[in-house]
């Protein structure tokens, strides 16, 4: 069964200690935007994921309207010491509507089937991984411009083993993110067009991701 721990820290420093912990460090060029408003403040934590799909809406209505060709998405990890990932996409449907339209591969490393080495300082500098020092993954950009008339569900199905029986997902400490999120045990991220997004339980925060960019 998966439970939830939150902690309370300073928000400056929860943001000092996020940026100290990026796993993949940014290339010269311009800023990323915010496409919309993500997590913010201090983060708890969603545990034990062996088995279960993390689902999060990005909806249409809460797009700052910023034109990108790419949407990069950054995950947060809280504990676990590996994290094996099945497959991850992006459903599109239109907005408010659940059937979905299009389905895009969502990338880590150039695969959608990535384990990540959440104990290694390689991947994530601050170690051990916590609600202290969440490790934030930047996983590849992916090659979809959002719109405002469409909704957008990013899926991230998680093994059924071992190691992800400790992995904890960061999750927001307060409601201060237009991201919602929900799970479901069972592989949800190999749904096909005309097919309908699942409803799951969970707390209505995003699970797992923590930001939406344009790069």
């Amino acid at each position: 069964m998966k439970s939830f721990c939150k902690f309370t820290i300073p928000t400056l420093v929860m943001l000092a200690i996020t940026l100290t912990n990026f796993a993949v460090a940014q290339t010269p060029g311009p800023l990323p935007k915010n496409l919309v408003a993500g997590v913010t403040g201090p983060v708890g934590s969603s545990n034990n994921w062996s088995g279960y799909s993390a689902l999060n809406l990005i909806s249409g209505a809460s797009q700052f309207g910023v034109a990108s060709p790419n949407t990069t998405l950054y995950v947060g990890f809280t504990g676990g010491s590996t994290a094996d990932i099945s497959n991850m996409v992006i459903y599109k449907t239109a907005r408010g509507s659940s059937k979905i339209t299009s389905v895009t591969p969502v990338k880590l490393g150039g695969v959608s089937n990535p384990s990540i080495q959440l104990s290694s300082t390689a991947v994530c500098p601050v170690q051990p991984v916590s609600t202290a020092n969440p490790c934030i993954i930047r996983l590849d950009p992916t090659v979809l411009a959002l719109s405002p008339l469409s909704d957008y569900y990013f899926v991230a199905f998680f093994t059924s083993d071992t190691n992800n029986q400790t992995v904890a997902a960061a999750v927001p400490s307060f409601s201060k993110s237009s991201l919602l999120g929900w799970f479901i045990l069972a592989d949800e991220s190999h749904l096909t067009v005309g097919q309908s997004i699942p409803a799951g339980i969970g707390n209505n925060g995003p699970d797992f991701l923590m930001y939406v960019m344009s790069s």
